[in-house]
């Protein structure tokens, strides 16, 4: 297939242009040229948003859009385009209002999540205007994504803790629970979408398990073969401010992924590829100051804000 994926230099985006160039297909990746390119793929050098006439003299038998994040977005995309197959939208679990009742199904009417703010109704809006224009185009919603590339400060985060051999902070009593989608399994079944399809358009991906935030670290601590010395921080301390996810509990239900796509990647084997990444890669991470927080107002603090035992 000839397939145009927008991006293609950072995290998702380059993964999905690698993955679908290593099978094969002919795969053009559209960005600024700004940051290196991967091998394997044509480089179409654009600002996605003034593209004039670039797109048209192409035509594309799937266009998997990985890096659009509102209404202007998608739509300049679309007019800009010529001829084109299959439409892919990587949209969020953001959609969905945090009140709705869990677990999350495409089919429950979406709105604004306070947690989200912003980013989710500008992915919503994305998905409406599709909705009423390209109906034709499938939806995927992830929760968070893991694996190699990964370049954002979350498993990064654990993985040079663990490599400091530091204690681990975590919040509250560490059961908060965590849902992530393998950016592989995201590229497979963009894969299967593809292929077979389905009359289905909106589909929730990532794993059916959940894990515990003190499961989470564990995994992580263990790529590198250690154990953690887990800290539980009290709920008066901003979350945010030393630990990479929001105070934010929620699950998908992927059901109509796992009828299309039966099985995904285990949360231990994607850390594991996200750890070997981050080794040689450790450049390209996108730092946040928890440990400077941490040093300033956990690591003194014992008795106060953290214990040893669950809170």
């Amino acid at each position: 297939m000839k397939i145009l994926v927008t991006g293609g230099t950072v995290f998702a985006s380059r993964y999905t242009a690698e993955y679908f160039a290593a099978k094969g297909h002919e795969v053009y990746v559209l960005n600024r040229g700004s940051k290196p390119q991967s091998a394997n793929v044509c480089h179409i050098r654009a600002d996605r948003h003034s593209l004039g006439d670039v797109l048209k003299q192409y035509s594309f038998d799937a266009v998997l859009d990985v890096t659009s994040y509102n209404e202007d977005d998608v739509r300049t995309l679309n007019e800009a385009l010529g001829e084109v197959g299959s439409y892919i939208f990587i949209s969020s679990s953001a959609v969905y209002p945090e009140t709705l009742p869990q677990p999350f199904r495409e089919d429950m009417e979406c709105g604004a999540n306070s947690i989200w703010g912003e980013y989710g109704t500008d992915k919503l809006a994305a998905e409406n205007w599709l909705r009423e224009n390209v109906p034709n185009a499938y939806i995927l919603r992830p929760p968070y994504l893991c694996g190699a590339m990964n370049n954002l400060y979350r498993e990064a985060f654990v993985f040079e803790c663990a490599e400091a051999g530091k204690p681990f902070y975590v919040p509250k009593n560490g059961q908060m629970r965590l849902q992530f989608c393998h950016i592989g399994d995201m590229c497979r079944l963009m894969e299967l979408l593809l292929e077979r399809q389905p009359v289905q358009r909106i589909f929730n991906v990532g794993s059916p398990e959940t894990v515990t935030v003190e499961e989470w670290v564990r995994l992580c601590y263990a790529v590198l073969g250690k154990e953690p010395e887990l800290r539980y921080v009290s709920a008066d301390v901003p979350q945010r401010s030393y630990f990479p996810f929001y105070d934010y509990e929620y699950v998908l239900d992927v059901s109509r992924q796992l009828a299309i796509m039966s099985e995904t990647a285990p949360l231990a084997g994607a850390l594991r590829e996200s750890y070997l990444w981050w080794r040689e890669n450790r450049g390209l991470i996108v730092h946040k100051p928890l440990l400077g927080f941490i040093a300033d107002n956990l690591e003194n603090a014992e008795g106060t804000k953290w214990s040893r035992g669950r809170s």
